[in-house]
């Protein structure tokens, strides 16, 4: 990769000359500055984004600092961040923490991930970011993140109590009231839970809003139609068993691994979801469209997560509007398919 100073040689012009044109300034003719232009990609000259914020004393390069890229949430949230910093000319540098891949699901109760946290925030401040998005595994309160003075910060898929950041999160609790409410609307009212790690904040919400839909309909909620689960295929396929032998004629699952285990189990018993009962899932998973039939499941916005994040730190840097310290819900969509059978 060729700098500026080979760039210019090449050009037989002078380095100032070649730093004007990639800036938008001086005056050189078209024909030049095509030739210019020309030469610069054949030698595949990039120009020093670093360099020419200092200089101009403002970076338009946000840091993003995700937990783990192989979580399925983090690409689409890093491309909808992607994406709304391409439309308003900024660019990005990526940090990726490997935390799942080293520390499995129990990572933030470990003090190297901490440290690891407080590094990857101080590298992105000393490579003179104008602010920076975590994207979180899944969703919890973020408590350790290190003052960044002057530097925005906001968090996707998780939130912050300090004042000085800004986070932006799905609204678990609606998305299972929706789903609970689609069975009920099909004429089911003996619907089963399976629940997931009984410790993650997503359960405690999906769990409200499981009973809330069965409250606003008169519903009793049965703690027998309740099952406790892991996010894990193995885990429904045994809740199913359980619920099933209990007449329930719908299930709600929590995510659509365990949805993959009621499959498992109606198939093994010659069942078929969408006659003999139903079934509502929770992520809108690849795999959703290839069980038979295809999965109703709720739709996680995770591109929109990313892009609201993005509008959170550039509102900020364009002093278009500053909304440091609010949480902001987005909704998730209902995604029918094939797996809800209406009862007469």
């Amino acid at each position: 990769m060729a700098n500026i100073k080979e760039v210019a040689d090449a050009c037989g012009v002078s380095i100032a000359t070649v730093s004007n044109i990639f800036n938008g300034k001086g005056r050189v003719s078209g024909e030049t500055r095509e030739r210019i232009l020309r030469i610069a990609k054949e030698m595949n000259y990039v120009p020093n984004i670093m360099a020419k914020n200092l200089k101009q004393r403002r970076s338009n390069v946000i840091g993003i600092i995700t937990e783990d890229l192989t979580v399925f949430n983090s690409v689409g949230i890093v491309d909808g961040i992607h994406e709304f910093l391409e439309e308003n000319g900024y660019t990005f540098i990526l940090g990726n923490l490997r935390l799942y891949k080293k520390y499995n699901n129990e990572f933030y109760h470990n003090e190297e991930y901490l440290n690891q946290v407080q590094e990857e925030f101080h590298m992105m401040k000393s490579a003179q970011v104008a602010g920076i998005i975590y994207v979180c595994a899944h969703c919890r309160e973020i408590k350790f993140l290190p003052e960044m003075d002057q530097v925005p910060v906001a968090i996707a898929y998780g939130f912050s109590k300090n004042e000085k950041v800004s986070s932006i999160i799905y609204d678990d609790e609606q998305a299972a009231y929706d789903a609970t409410n689609e069975m009920i609307c099909n004429g089911h009212r003996e619907i089963g839970l399976i629940m997931g790690d009984k410790v993650s904040m997503h359960t405690s919400a999906r769990l409200k809003g499981y009973q809330r839909a069965l409250y606003d309909n008169g519903i009793l909620c049965n703690p027998d139609y309740i099952c406790e689960g892991d996010w894990s295929r193995e885990k429904g396929r045994e809740a199913a068993d359980a619920l099933i032998k209990k007449g329930v004629t719908a299930i709600f699952s929590m995510n659509d691994d365990m949805a993959a285990g009621v499959y498992d189990y109606a198939h093994e018993n010659n069942l078929s979801i969408g006659r003999d009962f139903a079934l509502v899932g929770f992520d809108n998973r690849e795999i959703c469209t290839a069980f038979l039939p295809a999965l109703t499941t709720m739709a996680i916005p995770l591109s929109e997560i990313g892009r609201r994040a993005a509008e959170l730190i550039v509102d900020n840097l364009d002093e278009r509007e500053s909304r440091t310290g609010c949480e902001n819900y987005v909704k998730c969509s209902l995604i029918r398919r094939d797996s809800v059978n209406q009862l007469l």
